[in-house]
């Protein structure tokens, strides 16, 4: 994944030596997301950078994995982190700030689709699996399988259950998160989420494989 050019898209200068790096990792230990997108609304460049930094991993994989496609992942994260900082001056804490960052991510790729007026483009890429020494090699070559089993299983998911499923697991969202980040009512993404994780058992074809893999959906 291609490290986003804060510096070049938003006007507060970036984190530039050591004492902005601390402030950073201070700010990291003591302020909530809310508070921090309230700091960089009101222009404190380093809050964003926690932000980033906290939170481009998953919403990167949130979006590899919903389109498939590397290309336009990259895409989509670059335009949601682009959107979020053009809107910050509107910024008001009335979600969670996860809440807020999928649902800016989920309506960008939406948009994405809608322009290219189809969705395309499936990736056979898997996302890394980062090495444990501590794991034996038969240890780590089970977790591979089991993501590559699930990475398969997604892209059998209708859209919607799949981008419920994701937010879930990547994101962190709750039912009702899901269901504010998707513009549905809470039911709605509830079902979702259910049928998604039905569906991943039955293409899996084995439980321990899926719990293995994901966190285990609540029975709400």
């Amino acid at each position: 994944m291609t490290w986003m050019n804060t510096a070049a898209i938003h006007d507060p200068a970036p984190l530039c030596g050591p004492r902005d790096v601390a402030y950073a990792r201070r700010m990291t230990d003591r302020l909530e997301d809310s508070a921090l997108m309230l700091r960089y609304r009101d222009g404190d460049a380093a809050a964003f950078e926690v932000l980033y930094l906290r939170h481009k991993d998953s919403l990167y994989r949130y979006l590899l994995r919903l389109s498939m496609n590397p290309h336009t992942a990259e895409d989509v994260f670059q335009e949601a982190w682009g959107k979020l900082i053009r809107a910050r001056a509107n910024y008001r804490p009335t979600a969670k700030f996860t809440t807020y960052l999928f649902r800016v991510a989920h309506n960008c790729f939406i948009d994405h689709v809608r322009r290219s007026k189809r969705h395309s483009g499936h990736s056979d890429a898997i996302p890394e699996l980062v090495a444990d020494p501590a794991n034996e090699p038969e240890r780590q070559t089970e977790q591979l399988l089991a993501r590559q089993r699930l990475e398969a299983a997604l892209k059998t998911l209708p859209d919607e259950q799949r981008d419920a499923f994701l937010l879930y697991e990547e994101g962190g969202l709750s039912v009702d998160d899901i269901a504010l980040a998707t513009g549905v009512n809470r039911e709605t993404a509830k079902s979702r989420l259910r049928y998604a994780n039905t569906k991943l058992r039955a293409s899996m074809h084995d439980a321990d494989a899926v719990e293995n893999s994901v966190k285990r959906i609540p029975h709400e």
